[in-house]
Protein backbone atom coordinates (compact mmCIF):
# COMPACT_ATOMS: atom_id res chain seq x y z
CA UNK A 1 0.00 0.00 0.00
CA UNK A 2 1.17 3.14 -1.21
CA UNK A 3 0.46 6.87 -0.52
CA UNK A 4 -0.04 8.79 -2.87
CA UNK A 5 0.63 12.33 -1.03
CA UNK A 6 4.02 10.54 -0.07
CA UNK A 7 5.16 9.79 -3.78
CA UNK A 8 4.09 12.65 -5.68
CA UNK A 9 6.59 14.93 -3.58
CA UNK A 10 9.64 13.22 -5.15
CA UNK A 11 9.47 13.00 -8.74
CA UNK A 12 11.76 10.26 -9.22
CA UNK A 13 9.93 8.50 -6.33
CA UNK A 14 6.66 9.04 -8.51
CA UNK A 15 8.93 7.69 -11.97
CA UNK A 16 9.96 4.86 -9.63
CA UNK A 17 6.30 3.63 -8.55
CA UNK A 18 5.20 3.74 -11.85
CA UNK A 19 7.99 2.19 -13.32
CA UNK A 20 7.61 -0.49 -10.48
CA UNK A 21 3.58 -1.61 -11.58
CA UNK A 22 4.72 -1.58 -15.58
CA UNK A 23 7.42 -4.07 -14.81
CA UNK A 24 5.50 -6.13 -12.08
CA UNK A 25 2.62 -6.35 -14.88
CA UNK A 26 4.85 -7.01 -17.73
CA UNK A 27 7.09 -9.43 -16.98
CA UNK A 28 6.35 -13.15 -15.97
CA UNK A 29 9.06 -15.65 -15.09
CA UNK A 30 9.48 -18.45 -12.57
CA UNK A 31 11.85 -16.44 -10.40
CA UNK A 32 10.22 -13.06 -10.30
CA UNK A 33 7.24 -12.31 -7.76
CA UNK A 34 3.84 -12.06 -9.51
CA UNK A 35 1.43 -9.23 -9.89
CA UNK A 36 -2.25 -10.49 -9.39
CA UNK A 37 -3.59 -7.23 -9.29
CA UNK A 38 -3.30 -3.73 -9.02
CA UNK A 39 -5.88 -0.83 -8.08
CA UNK A 40 -5.74 2.57 -6.69
CA UNK A 41 -8.28 4.70 -4.23
CA UNK A 42 -8.33 8.82 -4.09
CA UNK A 43 -5.34 9.08 -1.84
CA UNK A 44 -3.57 5.20 -2.36
CA UNK A 45 -1.58 2.62 -4.75
CA UNK A 46 -2.29 -1.24 -3.60
CA UNK A 47 -0.29 -3.82 -5.34
CA UNK A 48 -1.15 -7.18 -4.83
CA UNK A 49 1.81 -9.50 -5.32
CA UNK A 50 1.34 -13.55 -4.52
CA UNK A 51 1.90 -14.69 -1.43
CA UNK A 52 5.54 -16.35 -0.66
CA UNK A 53 5.11 -17.93 2.53
CA UNK A 54 8.72 -19.29 2.79
CA UNK A 55 9.63 -16.04 3.70
CA UNK A 56 12.78 -14.11 3.52
CA UNK A 57 16.09 -15.26 2.43
CA UNK A 58 17.25 -12.97 4.46
CA UNK A 59 16.09 -14.49 7.49
CA UNK A 60 17.08 -18.46 6.96
CA UNK A 61 20.68 -16.92 6.26
CA UNK A 62 20.28 -15.20 10.00
CA UNK A 63 19.04 -18.92 11.19
CA UNK A 64 21.81 -20.84 9.45
CA UNK A 65 24.79 -18.22 9.59
CA UNK A 66 26.35 -19.23 6.57
CA UNK A 67 25.72 -21.35 3.99
CA UNK A 68 27.10 -24.55 2.73
CA UNK A 69 28.79 -23.75 -1.29
CA UNK A 70 25.86 -25.99 -2.52
CA UNK A 71 23.24 -24.21 -0.77
CA UNK A 72 24.81 -20.85 -2.16
CA UNK A 73 25.12 -22.18 -5.51
CA UNK A 74 21.17 -23.24 -6.27
CA UNK A 75 20.21 -19.75 -4.62
CA UNK A 76 22.53 -18.03 -7.02
CA UNK A 77 21.98 -19.90 -10.13
CA UNK A 78 17.76 -18.95 -9.73
CA UNK A 79 19.02 -15.41 -9.03
CA UNK A 80 20.82 -15.54 -12.03
CA UNK A 81 18.39 -16.05 -13.99
CA UNK A 82 15.89 -13.86 -13.05
CA UNK A 83 18.55 -11.16 -13.29
CA UNK A 84 19.31 -12.25 -16.98
CA UNK A 85 15.58 -12.22 -17.91
CA UNK A 86 15.28 -8.87 -16.49
CA UNK A 87 18.18 -7.57 -18.33
CA UNK A 88 16.80 -8.50 -21.33
CA UNK A 89 14.05 -6.96 -21.41
CA UNK A 90 15.89 -3.58 -20.56
CA UNK A 91 15.66 -3.51 -17.30
CA UNK A 92 18.23 -3.28 -14.54
CA UNK A 93 16.94 -4.18 -10.86
CA UNK A 94 19.27 -2.67 -8.58
CA UNK A 95 18.43 -3.95 -5.39
CA UNK A 96 19.63 -7.35 -4.87
CA UNK A 97 20.10 -8.24 -1.31
CA UNK A 98 19.09 -11.47 1.22
CA UNK A 99 15.35 -9.19 2.04
CA UNK A 100 14.34 -8.68 -1.31
CA UNK A 101 14.47 -12.83 -2.34
CA UNK A 102 11.17 -14.81 -0.91
CA UNK A 103 10.69 -18.44 -1.08
CA UNK A 104 7.98 -20.40 -2.36
CA UNK A 105 6.17 -23.38 -0.60
CA UNK A 106 8.59 -25.67 -2.51
CA UNK A 107 11.92 -23.74 -1.23
CA UNK A 108 12.53 -22.00 -4.91
CA UNK A 109 13.42 -17.75 -4.80
CA UNK A 110 11.21 -14.94 -6.50
CA UNK A 111 12.76 -11.80 -6.72
CA UNK A 112 10.49 -9.10 -5.15
CA UNK A 113 10.83 -5.00 -4.36
CA UNK A 114 11.26 -3.53 -7.97
CA UNK A 115 10.55 0.18 -6.93
CA UNK A 116 14.46 0.90 -7.45
CA UNK A 117 14.76 -0.92 -11.38
CA UNK A 118 15.82 0.96 -14.09
CA UNK A 119 13.94 0.56 -17.56
CA UNK A 120 15.02 1.38 -21.07
CA UNK A 121 19.05 0.31 -20.92
CA UNK A 122 19.80 -1.30 -23.38
CA UNK A 123 23.30 -2.72 -24.63
CA UNK A 124 25.93 -0.15 -23.39
CA UNK A 125 23.28 2.73 -22.16
CA UNK A 126 23.53 4.34 -18.73
CA UNK A 127 21.96 6.02 -15.98
CA UNK A 128 22.92 7.87 -13.44
CA UNK A 129 20.53 8.04 -9.79
CA UNK A 130 21.74 7.28 -6.77
CA UNK A 131 19.73 4.23 -5.03
CA UNK A 132 20.03 1.09 -3.43
CA UNK A 133 21.23 -0.32 -0.32
CA UNK A 134 24.98 0.83 0.74
CA UNK A 135 26.42 -2.57 1.39
CA UNK A 136 25.28 -4.07 -1.72
CA UNK A 137 25.89 -1.16 -4.13
CA UNK A 138 28.40 -1.27 -7.06
CA UNK A 139 30.99 1.26 -6.90
CA UNK A 140 30.21 2.90 -10.25
CA UNK A 141 26.47 3.89 -8.41
CA UNK A 142 28.54 5.34 -5.48
CA UNK A 143 30.96 7.77 -7.60
CA UNK A 144 27.82 8.71 -9.67
CA UNK A 145 30.17 7.82 -12.93
CA UNK A 146 26.66 6.01 -14.70
CA UNK A 147 26.31 2.60 -14.09
CA UNK A 148 24.35 -0.12 -16.51
CA UNK A 149 23.50 -4.02 -16.34
CA UNK A 150 26.94 -5.02 -14.55
CA UNK A 151 25.91 -3.31 -10.88
CA UNK A 152 23.56 -6.24 -10.61
CA UNK A 153 26.13 -8.72 -10.93
CA UNK A 154 28.24 -6.89 -8.39
CA UNK A 155 25.98 -6.74 -6.39
CA UNK A 156 25.16 -11.06 -6.96
CA UNK A 157 29.08 -10.93 -6.18
CA UNK A 158 28.27 -8.92 -2.72
CA UNK A 159 25.02 -11.50 -2.09
CA UNK A 160 27.23 -14.49 -2.68
CA UNK A 161 30.23 -13.36 -0.08
CA UNK A 162 27.15 -12.24 2.36
CA UNK A 163 25.88 -16.30 2.07
CA UNK A 164 29.11 -17.97 2.26
CA UNK A 165 30.51 -15.63 5.21
CA UNK A 166 27.94 -14.38 7.02
CA UNK A 167 28.25 -10.53 6.27
CA UNK A 168 28.67 -8.41 2.71
CA UNK A 169 32.75 -7.90 1.30
CA UNK A 170 32.70 -4.49 2.68
CA UNK A 171 31.02 -3.35 5.74
CA UNK A 172 31.96 -0.43 8.77
CA UNK A 173 29.93 0.74 11.42
CA UNK A 174 29.16 4.16 9.44
CA UNK A 175 27.51 4.85 6.26
CA UNK A 176 31.09 6.58 4.90
CA UNK A 177 33.28 4.02 6.18
CA UNK A 178 31.13 1.75 3.74
CA UNK A 179 31.53 3.51 0.77
CA UNK A 180 35.42 3.96 1.73
CA UNK A 181 35.60 0.38 1.73
CA UNK A 182 33.79 -0.48 -1.45
CA UNK A 183 35.41 2.26 -3.12
CA UNK A 184 39.24 1.42 -2.32
CA UNK A 185 38.68 -1.49 0.71
CA UNK A 186 40.81 -4.89 0.03
CA UNK A 187 38.40 -7.95 -0.90
CA UNK A 188 39.40 -10.80 1.90
CA UNK A 189 38.50 -14.48 1.03
CA UNK A 190 38.29 -16.59 3.76
CA UNK A 191 40.85 -19.60 2.95
CA UNK A 192 37.75 -22.06 4.07
CA UNK A 193 36.29 -21.22 0.44
CA UNK A 194 36.85 -23.20 -2.56
CA UNK A 195 39.40 -22.06 -5.31
CA UNK A 196 36.39 -22.11 -7.81
CA UNK A 197 33.95 -19.74 -5.41
CA UNK A 198 36.57 -17.37 -4.49
CA UNK A 199 37.59 -16.90 -8.64
CA UNK A 200 34.02 -16.51 -8.80
CA UNK A 201 33.66 -13.75 -6.31
CA UNK A 202 36.79 -11.87 -7.39
CA UNK A 203 35.54 -11.31 -10.90
CA UNK A 204 32.13 -10.15 -10.14
CA UNK A 205 33.59 -7.99 -7.39
CA UNK A 206 35.79 -5.57 -9.59
CA UNK A 207 35.42 -2.29 -9.17
CA UNK A 208 36.61 -1.55 -12.51
CA UNK A 209 33.41 -2.21 -15.05
CA UNK A 210 34.78 -3.38 -18.25
CA UNK A 211 36.35 -6.09 -15.99
CA UNK A 212 34.02 -7.57 -14.00
CA UNK A 213 32.35 -11.01 -15.06
CA UNK A 214 28.92 -10.21 -17.00
CA UNK A 215 29.49 -6.72 -18.22
CA UNK A 216 29.98 -7.50 -21.44
CA UNK A 217 27.50 -8.56 -24.30
CA UNK A 218 26.82 -11.87 -23.14
CA UNK A 219 25.86 -10.71 -19.99
CA UNK A 220 24.92 -13.76 -17.52
CA UNK A 221 26.32 -15.88 -19.45
CA UNK A 222 29.68 -15.49 -19.27
CA UNK A 223 29.11 -16.01 -15.30
CA UNK A 224 26.97 -19.35 -16.26
CA UNK A 225 29.87 -20.68 -17.61
CA UNK A 226 32.19 -19.99 -14.88
CA UNK A 227 33.89 -23.09 -12.84
CA UNK A 228 31.31 -22.87 -9.97
CA UNK A 229 28.47 -24.01 -11.83
CA UNK A 230 30.20 -26.40 -13.65
CA UNK A 231 27.86 -29.34 -12.51
CA UNK A 232 24.79 -27.03 -13.10
CA UNK A 233 22.25 -27.83 -15.51
CA UNK A 234 21.12 -24.50 -16.76
CA UNK A 235 17.42 -26.02 -18.51
CA UNK A 236 16.61 -27.61 -15.15
CA UNK A 237 16.81 -24.88 -13.30
CA UNK A 238 14.67 -23.02 -15.10
CA UNK A 239 11.99 -25.92 -14.92
CA UNK A 240 12.59 -25.62 -11.21
CA UNK A 241 13.73 -29.42 -11.07
CA UNK A 242 16.54 -28.59 -9.03
CA UNK A 243 15.79 -30.14 -5.09
CA UNK A 244 15.95 -26.58 -2.92
CA UNK A 245 18.71 -26.83 0.07
CA UNK A 246 15.47 -26.09 1.89
CA UNK A 247 11.81 -26.49 2.14
CA UNK A 248 9.31 -24.76 4.57
CA UNK A 249 7.31 -26.37 7.24
CA UNK A 250 4.11 -25.34 6.95
CA UNK A 251 0.61 -26.43 7.53
CA UNK A 252 -1.11 -24.72 5.30
CA UNK A 253 -1.06 -22.83 2.13
CA UNK A 254 -1.58 -19.48 3.79
CA UNK A 255 0.81 -20.65 6.70
CA UNK A 256 2.17 -17.26 8.30
CA UNK A 257 5.30 -19.16 10.34
CA UNK A 258 8.36 -18.25 7.98
CA UNK A 259 8.28 -14.79 8.95
CA UNK A 260 8.81 -13.11 11.79
CA UNK A 261 6.01 -12.70 14.56
CA UNK A 262 6.66 -9.06 15.03
CA UNK A 263 4.67 -8.40 11.71
CA UNK A 264 2.33 -11.79 11.95
CA UNK A 265 1.26 -10.66 15.43
CA UNK A 266 -0.11 -6.94 14.45
CA UNK A 267 -3.53 -6.30 13.27
CA UNK A 268 -3.75 -5.75 9.76
CA UNK A 269 -5.07 -2.10 9.59
CA UNK A 270 -5.52 -0.07 5.91
CA UNK A 271 -4.22 3.77 8.02
CA UNK A 272 -6.22 6.79 6.73
CA UNK A 273 -5.48 9.08 3.97
CA UNK A 274 -3.63 12.19 5.25
CA UNK A 275 -4.77 14.86 2.92
CA UNK A 276 -6.27 15.87 -0.10
CA UNK A 277 -5.39 15.26 -3.51
CA UNK A 278 -6.48 17.41 -6.82
CA UNK A 279 -7.58 15.58 -9.80
CA UNK A 280 -4.64 16.28 -11.27
CA UNK A 281 -2.34 14.85 -8.78
CA UNK A 282 -4.26 11.70 -8.45
CA UNK A 283 -4.29 11.19 -12.03
CA UNK A 284 -0.56 11.18 -12.16
CA UNK A 285 -0.84 7.07 -11.85
CA UNK A 286 -3.52 6.29 -14.54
Amino acid sequence: VLRKASIIRNQKDTAHTKAERNILEAIKHPFIVDLIYAFQTHGKLYLILEYMCGGELFRHLNDEGIFLEDTACFYLCEIILALQHLHQQGIIYRDLKPENILLDAEGHIKLTDFGLCKEHIMDDSVTHTFCGTIEYMAPEILTRSGHGKAVDWWSLGTLMYDMLTGSPPFTADNRRKTIEKILKGKLVLPPYLTPDARDLMRKLLKRHVGQRLGSNPNDAEAIKKHRFFSHIDWEDVIQRKLEPPFKPKLASEDDVSQFDKKFTNSLPIDSPTECHLSESASGLFQ
